[in-house]
């Protein structure tokens, strides 16, 4: 990884984008045993069904991790001083997240920059938006 620089930053520069592979119900299994999140919404079509869904959804923090790993392929993990996101809709089985952020504020005195990030699925559509604050070396 090539270290980011404060001053080649500005409002509106973007991070590289990332896309995981298409959610499966392999993904979704092995995040709910790494998680400890063993809730059979996520893993059991039977439980899902019963519960009015189609079929089982991915956690919302697994996407909040791919957008973790947008961060980390792009900032060491010791810049990263906030990180939050708002779940918007659920990812279903088959998606393929996409990540995408963006600066939306640099701050000459503390040396940091605010990133809008962003999940969506292959159509388009937004399923978490989140920030950042960043502090990448000088």
């Amino acid at each position: 990884m090539n270290p980011v620089r404060f001053e080649a930053l500005e409002v509106g520069s973007t991070l590289p984008s990332f896309t995981a592979e298409p959610l499966s119900r392999l993904t979704l299994a092995l995040y709910a045993g790494a998680s400890g999140d063993h809730n059979p919404i996520h893993v059991d079509t039977d439980f899902a069904r019963r519960a009015g869904m189609p079929d089982v959804f991915a956690h919302g923090m697994l996407s909040m991790a791919y957008l973790g790993r947008l961060l980390t392929n792009w900032a060491p993990q010791h810049a990263i001083r906030e990180f939050s996101v708002r779940f918007a809709a659920i990812t279903h089985v088959g998606d393929a997240v996409s990540c995408t952020g963006v600066v939306t504020e640099k701050d000459e005195a503390t040396g940091t920059v605010r990133i809008a990030l962003t999940t969506r699925n292959q159509q388009g559509d937004i399923k978490l938006t989140g920030e950042a604050l960043i502090a990448p070396g000088r």
